[in-house]
């Protein structure tokens, strides 16, 4: 039983697309021969030692933490990961990663979180707008020229809204204007206040296409100075991102919900610390697999009760308490992100069946590996 690397790479690729990652992260193949087989898949949170020693030969290890991050200069076998990648290589095994781009897809590892946890997702918390930048051009021009402005906006690349082309809304109205000394007016006269019928033109245009627009409407209008605006479009959310934000199916005060937390992800010496009032109700949760108080702003003003992340420090933590009554619930880095293998692994299971074995790697590789003692 095998398949194809390059086969499973377009499978992950096609989940977890590339483009969604950071552009500081390092995702994708690290070791492997795309044009080989692969005998099995073997998934996990990071690549060390321990958990490469779970890999069997000829098998895949998909990892969400890169191994190679920054930048090296050896990948001598004596160094701790130059020892990994030699070994990868000596037994034909293949080490592939999917890192913020598996953060932000949909489903994610945010998704995974939140399953674990009971939670219907309803959003994403920090989306990645979707589509290029957009403005709205509105022309005012009189009637009997409206179709020679709108072909020239719509020639100048303005008017088009997915597949459909030569878009735009009209209606009529009356302009007004009162030229003055060294104007030369298209209608009336200096000095003259001036009533005209005229048509307001409004088409979508990319932001990158300004200047452009801008010539073509200069050239077809027939008034020396054409009056519009330019209003910049704010950018559409979509369904991917960091975070998500969903419901519990009945609310719990805090201490209930922290329970829940650690009852459904694996033990650490970390724990589960929260924050916030153990006796206020939690309906909606804002959750961030992986550290997340980057976010912390974001969840203030999105309609949470808690949020649950990972690597919360001491003042960044303190100032949201001080501003904010969304409790914060902290758990192990490594915790928040396990859920995310088994949908990895159901993932691949669902593509290759039987075809190529998949199983979620329970090497625990939290840093942090000596419980306190009480």
């Amino acid at each position: 039983m095998s398949a194809r690397l390059a086969d499973v790479i377009a499978v992950l690729d096609a989940a977890y697309p590339p483009h969604l990652a950071h552009d500081w992260d390092s995702v994708g193949l690290v070791c492997g021969d795309p044009d080989e087989a692969v005998d099995s898949v073997t998934v996990s949170v990071d690549a060390t030692a321990a958990v490469l020693a779970e890999v069997p030969e000829r098998g895949l290890l998909l990892a969400h933490h890169p191994l190679l991050l920054r930048g090296v200069d050896t990948v001598a076998a004596s160094t701790a990961k130059g020892a990994l990648i030699h070994q990868l290589i000596r037994t034909g095994r293949a080490l592939f990663t999917a890192h913020t781009n598996a953060d932000s897809a949909s489903p994610g590892v945010s998704d995974a979180l939140a399953e674990s946890l009971g939670l219907t997702v309803e959003s994403v918390l920090s989306p990645v707008h979707a589509g290029p930048d957009l403005d709205k051009w509105v022309v005012y021009v009189p009637a009997a020229d409206a179709s020679t402005v709108r072909d020239a906006l719509f020639a100048a690349g303005g008017g088009q809204i997915g597949d459909y082309s030569h878009c735009s809304w009209s209606v009529t109205g009356t302009g007004q204007f009162l030229p003055h000394d060294g104007a030369t007016p298209t209608i009336g006269q200096v000095g003259s206040v001036e009533q005209v019928s005229e048509d307001r033109i409004e088409v979508i245009a990319p932001a990158r296409l300004r200047a452009r627009i801008l010539a073509a409407l200069q050239a077809a209008h027939p008034y020396e100075e054409p009056a519009f605006d330019i209003i910049a479009l704010a950018p559409i959310p979509g369904d991917v991102g960091i975070g998500r934000v969903g419901s519990l199916p009945e609310p719990e005060p805090l201490s209930a919900f922290v329970s829940r937390v650690c009852q459904a992800l694996p033990g650490t010496s970390w724990g589960v610390r929260a924050a916030g009032d153990p006796e206020a109700m939690v309906s909606r949760v804002a959750v961030c697999g992986g550290a997340g108080d980057s976010l912390l702003g974001t969840v203030t003003s999105a309609g949470v009760q808690a949020y649950v992340t990972s690597d919360l420090r001491h003042h960044p933590a303190d100032e949201h308490r001080r501003s904010s009554a969304v409790a914060l619930v902290d758990v192990a880095h490594w915790a928040s992100e396990f859920p995310w293998c088994a949908q990895a692994a159901d993932l691949l299971r669902a593509q290759f069946g039987d075809a190529l074995p998949v199983r979620v790697c329970t090497v625990r590789t939290d840093p942090w590996n000596v419980d306190s003692a009480m």
